[in-house]
């Protein structure tokens, strides 16, 4: 997720946190090799891992860290020391510690009365408690940027991803195909790290030659996750892939996945989804070709009229992405075919819970029933 900083108090004093615990590790990096100007011989410049074992170890670190700040170089000049990796200023059992705390403490009074000329201090960590006086102290005189990771409890956390994706890959000169990006996002989730990981792998398997993502290029290299699971399989009975989605929902089963969580995670969200595309299509002649056009369409329509679509939680407007993704699939049904379908998925959802009908039939039955109200078969 881009940083979040703010101006520079002292330039000597650099703070790099946040969740997204690969980008804060290559960003602090990064910004070390700045700082030492990328001459590091060991003698200058000082690195201590902030990895703590418990209140004890995380004590000797700050001391480490104190007595480092107060010792100039060996041969003169400017020195920087890096205290990376924290794991001890979070509200855990460590970071509560009375020990922790004292060593902390020790850390914020070294710092408070100021780095001695040419001393350059970096802290590096994932979790840090924002409610403590240290993060206070440091949020107030350090130059800080925070690295979080993309939060996806959220609705619209797809698009964040999908623009830390097409960031990332223009950087490296790729472009997707709708689908194929749409599945990236779902395979690759929201870790930074793991985005720059799976993208690097694309690169070298495309070559110079070729610089354009295809789905099948993300199916052959990026694997598969639970999440990516649930939205293959939405996916294959929207597009009527009898063969394919039935052998998803087999895999799920095989792995003893609940045959109603298959149903309530991968196929009535699906149809849900599906019904209000189509909805919308037809009573809003919304424009289905760009996303953004379509979600500022959805968002313009008067509160009454856009009341019965799902809302983002933090109340900004329609939830837009899942239904934009069913638009052009939704195009091969008719309304009237997508209202049996609604009410063959709510009868097969009471038969799971209900009934003791074979629930891997009760599944295979519905998604033949889903497959035959297209319009247009594949």
């Amino acid at each position: 997720m881009p940083a979040k900083s703010k101006s520079p108090v002292n330039s000597n004093f650099h703070v790099i946190v946040g969740s997204d615990e690969g980008l804060v590790r290559e960003e602090a990096l990064a910004l070390f090799n700045k700082l030492t100007g990328g001459n590091d011989d060991g003698f200058t410049h000082e690195t201590i891992d902030g990895n703590a074992d418990n209140s004890e170890s995380a004590y000797q670190l700050c001391s480490s860290a104190v007595q480092s700040l107060m010792t100039m170089p060996m041969f003169g000049g400017d020195k920087v020391v890096w205290l990376r990796n924290v794991n001890f200023l979070g509200d855990d059992v460590t970071g509560r510690a009375q020990r922790t705390e004292a060593g902390v403490e020790a850390l914020r009074g070294t710092l408070e009365k100021g780095l001695p000329e040419g001393i350059k201090f970096l802290l590096s960590a994932d979790k840090v408690d924002k409610r403590r006086a240290f993060w206070k102290f440091l949020d107030k005189n350090a130059s800080v940027r925070s690295y979080d990771k993309i939060d996806v409890s959220r609705d619209g956390w797809q698009d964040e991803v999908g623009r830390l994706v097409e960031g990332r890959a223009d950087e490296l000169g790729l472009t997707f195909e709708n689908e194929a990006l749409e599945l990236f996002i779902m395979l690759a989730g929201e870790q930074s790290k793991q985005i720059a990981n799976e993208l690097e792998k694309l690169d070298l398997y495309l070559g110079r030659e070729r610089r354009e993502v295809t789905e099948d290029d993300v199916r052959a290299l990026v694997p598969l996750s639970r999440a990516a699971v649930i939205f293959e399989t939405g996916k294959a009975i929207q597009t009527g892939n009898v063969a394919r989605a039935i052998q998803l929902v087999d895999e799920q089963l095989e792995a003893e996945e609940s045959a109603i969580g298959i149903m309530r995670a991968s196929i009535i969200n699906v149809v849900r989804n599906l019904y209000m595309a189509k909805l919308i299509l037809e009573k809003f002649k919304a424009p289905s070709r760009n996303y953004s056009a379509f979600a500022g369409a959805l968002n313009k329509l008067p509160a009454s009229e856009r009341g019965w679509l799902p809302q983002k939680k933090d109340g900004s407007g329609v939830n837009v992405y899942p239904i934009f993704l069913a638009v052009q699939n939704a195009k091969n049904f008719d309304l009237a075919g997508l209202q049996h379908v609604m009410e063959q998925t709510q009868k097969a959802d009471q038969a799971l819970v209900t009934t003791g009908l074979d629930h891997r039939l009760v599944l295979h039955r519905l998604i033949a029933e889903i497959a035959a109200a297209r319009k247009v078969k594949r």
